[in-house]
């Protein structure tokens, strides 16, 4: 499928993303990410300028901010999806031909019982270079598994503080 606008009810438009469009903004990204664009865990305004200058530049799409913050956060979505899926497991391969973890039936099986929302990467996960893109944009902004906590969650776990101390 091509990529590109299409225009749906309401004069809304969806911006449809295939591959490569998306392999380029993560690249547009992570080039802000690395100018300081992004302080914290959002871009700046001049950041959001810059990636929807810049991609426009290099695909002829124009998308707006807001359809690039929704691709941002269904990555982000997914991203941690696969990361809470993969786990502390070490030695998983990847099969290129089914474009996913090579591991057994059993291992999926029990990964699902604990994130159900991961089942679509049995049959089609994040290739390793892809997930290191989007390891670049998103480590150290969302945190996944023993070291997630919100202000809801209370005080901080001890733990925490002797990771930080340390």
């Amino acid at each position: 499928m091509s990529a590109s606008a299409i225009e749906v009810s309401d004069e809304k438009v969806k911006a449809m993303w295939d591959k490569r469009l998306i392999e380029i903004f993560c690249d547009i990204c992570i080039k802000e990410i690395l100018k300081g664009n992004r302080p914290g865990t959002h871009f700046t305004r001049d950041g959001w300028l810059k990636i929807m200058t810049n991609f426009e530049k290099e695909t002829g799409k124009g998308f707006s901010q807001r359809q690039f913050k929704n691709r941002w956060d269904a990555l982000k979505k997914e991203w941690k999806a696969w990361k809470k899926l993969k786990g502390e497991d070490t030695g998983l391969g990847w099969n290129p031909i089914k474009r996913t973890v090579d591991a057994s039936d059993e291992w999926w099986e029990s990964r699902l019982q604990v994130v159900p929302e991961a089942k679509n990467f049995k049959t089609s996960g994040i290739d390793p270079e892809f997930e290191g893109k989007l390891d670049q944009m998103f480590m150290g902004i969302v945190a996944t598994g023993d070291k997630a906590w919100a202000p809801s969650s209370g005080t901080l776990p001890t733990d925490f503080l002797e990771d930080v101390n340390n």
